[in-house]
């Protein structure tokens, strides 16, 4: 018998992970004491708001919270998210049946594509995409419908044309702004057309919503729950990781559609008994009293990025300031593009030791860009910039 995982039938279905080898050869230099700067994966490197950090302290030590907590989340966890919903959009929210606490975004999107996608439903999301937002649809049996994204107004043009040619009319909508990894970011308006377009032809709609607080220069990134009607056809999935700096807490909400909210219960009941009960009850902590702590995360990834791209563009790259999220997308320079982005990052690693994301890592529509995240401090940021100026001069 063979002993290859890739036997295993959803396995097949799941491409080599592409962002593996640039964390391979990251790992390798670091073993051999090489100081690697990693903007790479998006993993957030500030603490967590010290309040969050004691309640969870004092809840840990509680034995009643030992015990399995409730899959769909504690009552007053799920009161304080929809509280939070009323203070920040005006988005009123039953915590019974519109609000359900996931083990993250990741546990929300998947298990909701599971309960809600059936084998052949077209589900169409914009390429590039975050990996889950694609092959999460393909482990669920659905048909990925990936429509390029290089702009908001480019994705909603394709989306009326496919409504308007396709036999195959899309189930599903999975769509996330800001933007990961191309940044994008949109308006209420557009939220509004992309709603009005899915209601007519009887498609639901997830928003995956993780970058929420994370918006630049006075942008205010929208609920797509904002839009009058939008709770009956889409959910919303919101996570506490980078607007908290709870990335390894794994604490994320859905919220919205009931039946799509329900589905996701019935479907969870069978699989976890919820987080931590300790990890809910500061999270609640943190939902009521670190609306400030926010902002300061913002304020830290906006100055990041200003770094970031005021060293890229004197190092002779030309790059956009992203207007949301915590990364930068930047075209692959000219002279290395026919070589691919995997390739670019592999030389930037070896020659200028930054490791950053391939854009094809993201799918095929990422090609000949790169992906950089604000996960380094400014000086950090600004010895990778020089570094990466004298690899380009070389």
């Amino acid at each position: 018998m063979s002993e290859n995982s890739e036997d295993f039938y959803r396995i097949q279905k799941l491409p080599p992970y592409v962002f593996a080898v640039i964390n391979e050869m990251r790992a390798k230099a670091r073993s051999e004491q090489i100081d690697v700067i990693d903007l790479g994966m998006g993993n957030p490197d500030g603490a967590t708001p010290r309040v969050i950090v004691n309640k969870l302290v004092e809840a840990a030590r509680n034995a009643r919270n030992h015990r399995y907590s409730q899959s769909r989340g504690i009552p007053r966890l799920r009161e304080e998210i929809s509280n939070r919903y009323m203070a920040n959009y005006g988005v009123e929210l039953d915590p019974d049946k519109e609000a359900i606490v996931t083990i993250g975004a990741k546990d929300a999107l998947a298990h909701l594509l599971f309960a809600t996608v059936g084998p052949g439903d077209a589900v169409v999301s914009p390429n590039p995409a975050y990996p889950i937002h694609q092959y999460g649809v393909i482990m669920a049996e659905g048909h990925a419908c990936m429509l390029p994204m290089p702009d908001a107004a480019t994705f909603l043009n394709r989306l009326e044309d496919l409504y308007r040619t396709s036999s195959r009319k899309p189930k599903l909508l999975l769509i996330s702004f800001p933007h990961n990894p191309t940044t994008t970011c949109v308006d209420l308006d557009f939220f509004r057309e992309i709603v009005r377009l899915a209601a007519a032809h009887g498609t639901m709609i997830i928003h995956d919503f993780a970058y929420a607080d994370l918006g630049f220069d006075g942008y205010k990134p929208p609920s797509i729950l904002q839009v009058e009607g939008a709770k009956e056809i889409a959910v919303e999935i919101f996570s506490m990781s980078k607007s908290y700096n709870m990335a390894g807490w794994r604490v994320g909400f859905c919220l919205g559609n009931r039946k799509m909210i329900a589905a996701l219960a019935r479907i969870k009941s069978y699989l976890d008994y919820g987080v931590f009960q300790p990890i809910q009850i500061a999270s609640i902590i943190g939902l009521r009293e670190c609306e400030e702590d926010t902002k300061k995360i913002c304020a830290v990834y906006q100055r990041r990025r200003d770094v970031l791209v005021h060293g890229l563009k004197r190092a002779g790259w030309a790059v956009e300031k992203p207007r949301g999220s915590m990364f930068l997308w930047a075209p692959v320079p000219e002279r290395y593009r026919a070589g691919g982005s995997l390739e670019f990052c592999k030389l930037l690693l070896e020659r200028a030791l930054v490791a950053v994301s391939p854009g094809i890592g993201f799918g095929p529509l990422g090609e000949g860009f790169v992906r950089f995240a604000f996960v380094e401090n400014d000086q950090r940021i600004r010895q990778a910039t020089r570094a990466i100026g004298q690899f380009l001069k070389s």
